[in-house]
Parts: C-alpha cells; sequence; structure tokens
C-alpha cells in the first residue's frame, strides 16, 4: 500500500510510531523501521546531545531503514539545548525529524537547508496549517482520543481529520485512536494518508519499558483513561490509577488556585519509574482510549503485517460488498 506518506519517508507501509518519552528508543525505532513502518527515537528522552548521537548511531547499527526523531519544543525556564540537538541529529543524518509542542519555524531553515523531511504534530486546523504555511512537509494531526496532549479543542478525529484533510495540501497522518487495521482504513477514509501509533506500540515485545507497563495497557478499557491538568491548560490524557485519582481530587478542590507545584509529586519525574522500574501506580503517564483495542503483546513485525493484511481484506472484501 502506497501513499504520499510511504513516499515522503520512503517507507513501505503508511504507519508511524509515536515519539514517547523513554519509549522512544533504539530498540523499538529500529524494530517498527525493519518492520517497514517509521520508527522514531525521542530525543528529549535522552535529553544531551552526547546522548542523542549514540542513540541515533544504535539505531543505524540496528535498521538500515529509513527512521525519524522526535524534537518536542517545550516552554521551559532551562530549555534544553536545541541547535545542538539539531546539529546531533544532522550529523546522524537522520532524515526525517518530528517536531512537536511549540511551532519549529525557528529551526526550520536547519532543518530544510540539512534535507531534513519535517512532520509536525498539530491537534488542531488552525495549527496544521501554521505548519503548512512555514512549509513543513507533512503534519501528525492528533485527536482528543489520543495519550498525551490532545491540546485544548477536544475534536476527536472523526472531525477533526476530515476538516483538515478539508484544509490542507501537505500530507496527513491520523494520530490518536490508531491500532489496528479499521483504524488504518478509517483514517485513509477520512483523508489521512496513514496512520500514527503510540500506545498501541508501547503493548509490544520491542518496547523498551517494563512488562508491568504492557499488561496495564493490556488490562486497560476504553474508559480507564482520565484528563489531568486541564485547569493549566496543559491536558494530558493519562491512564487512571491511585495517583492520578489524587491529581483530579487536588485539582478540583484547589479550583481557579491551582498551580503546578500542587500536582508536581505525582507528575514530574514519574516516566523513569513507571517505565523502566514498573511502578504504574507511581504517577501520570500517558495513555490513549485506544487501550480498549489492545489486547495481545506482539512483535512490531508481526502487529504492523497483521495491519496491512487485514487492511487489504477491509478494502477488497468487506468494503466492496457495501459498494457493489
Amino acid at each position: 500500500m502506497q501513499t504520499r506518506m510511504t513516499r515522503l519517508f520512503g517507507i513501505t507501509h503508511p504507519i508511524m510510531q509515536g515519539g514517547m518519552h523513554y519509549v522512544g528508543l533504539a530498540p523499538l525505532a529500529s524494530a517498527v523501521s525493519n518492520a517497514g513502518g517509521l520508527g522514531t527515537i525521542t530525543a528529549l528522552t535522552l535529553g544531551t546531545p552526547e546522548r542523542l548521537a549514540a542513540e541515533i548511531a544504535t539505531c543505524r547499527s540496528l535498521t538500515e531503514k529509513p527512521f525519524a526523531v522526535n524534537l518536542t519544543f517545550l516552554p521551559s525556564i532551562n530549555a534544553p539545548d536545541y541547535p545542538a540537538l539539531i546539529d546531533a541529529i544532522i550529523a546522524g543524518g537522520v532524515g526525517v525529524v518530528e517536531t512537536a509542542g511549540r511551532s519549529p519555524e525557528r529551526y526550520m531553515r536547519t532543518l530544510k537547508d540539512a534535507g531534513i523531511t519535517v512532520i509536525h504534530k498539530c491537534t488542531s486546523v488552525r495549527h496544521a496549517l501554521k505548519a503548512q504555511d512555514i512549509e513543513c512537509d507533512a503534519v501528525s494531526i492528533d485527536g482528543f482520543e489520543c495519550g498525551g496532549h490532545p491540546g485544548e479543542d477536544d475534536i476527536p478525529n472523526m472531525i477533526l481529520l476530515p476538516r483538515a484533510a478539508d484544509e490542507l495540501e501537505i500530507p496527513i497522518v491520523a494520530s490518536g485512536g490508531m491500532a489496528d487495521a479499521r483504524s488504518l482504513v478509517a483514517a485513509l477514509a477520512l483523508g489521512a494518508e496513514g496512520i500514527n501509533m503510540g500506545t498501541r506500540f508501547v503493548a509490544t515485545r520491542e518496547a523498551p519499558v517494563h512488562d508491568n507497563v504492557r499488561q496495564a495497557i493490556v488490562r486497560a478499557s476504553e474508559r480507564d483513561t482520565r484528563l489531568v491538568m486541564r485547569p493549566l491548560r496543559n491536558t494530558e490524557r493519562v491512564l487512571i490509577n491511585p495517583a492520578v485519582e489524587t491529581i483530579l481530587e487536588t485539582e478540583a478542590a484547589r479550583g481557579d488556585d491551582l498551580v503546578f507545584d500542587d500536582i508536581a509529586p505525582q507528575v514530574a519525574g514519574i516516566y523513569g519509574r513507571v517505565m523502566k522500574d514498573g511502578e504504574t501506580d507511581a504517577g501520570a503517564w500517558s495513555c490513549g482510549m485506544v487501550a480498549g483495542l489492545i489486547n495481545d503483546v506482539p512483535t512490531c513485525a508481526d502487529l504492523i503485517e497483521r495491519i496491512m493484511q487485514d487492511a487489504e481484506h477491509l478494502i477488497s472484501d468487506r468494503l466492496t460488498r457495501f459498494v457493489t
């Protein structure tokens, strides 16, 4: 199956792995790329240009296929050294960068001059149009269903994807609620050129996470996520656990007086404890509603092969029956 997404990234299947904190590392990225998708290393997990360069080199040793680096621009007093991280990406010969958070406009010329394809993660049509205006090559549209930060508009992908397709000329990759062949076929029908999966790839054998994390996702239903940090306008969809319940109680009690420090013990510095040590109740960690569709822990190769085979069946058999 070839789409503008596969041609743009030089990949076999229109499936991208999301950039996820403490998950988007060389073992997973290389496995996704070797299976024909686009794997992604998450730069801010590595933190320094030296560690990012080493992870890129490791990934390069594990796959000859294209892979991406996610670079999230965060508002911060002590911001990461973004120019140095970009230098490491360029020096490592990475051909695709997924940007997220704030607009990448400040760094676009450097990335484009290096021949890098840029896909920007957006949660609204207006932000996607801005990304197109600053010459991003594609956008990843995150619907309200997604794990992590869905923005503040609360628009699900059944509406957001066709709205984006109506407005944009550059390729759209659907993110949020993507898990299987039905997701892919639906995304294509709604105007996307492929899918970006985050939570689904956490529950794979190659994901560098504790097995407790995989099993927590498998056990979860579509009703087991919550939105935290809404009063701070930094909304995040996370898997429910006692720490998340504490956050919600604190947010309700503090109301308009809430500040980040009120919930910091359940949010800050949590990911290492969750992803590496398996303390799944330690705090808030991103998980999409799509957990309700995840019932197993396959290899990346088996997952992608299953999606593509089932998608071909859906298109050639089931959908054809409805139009003939």
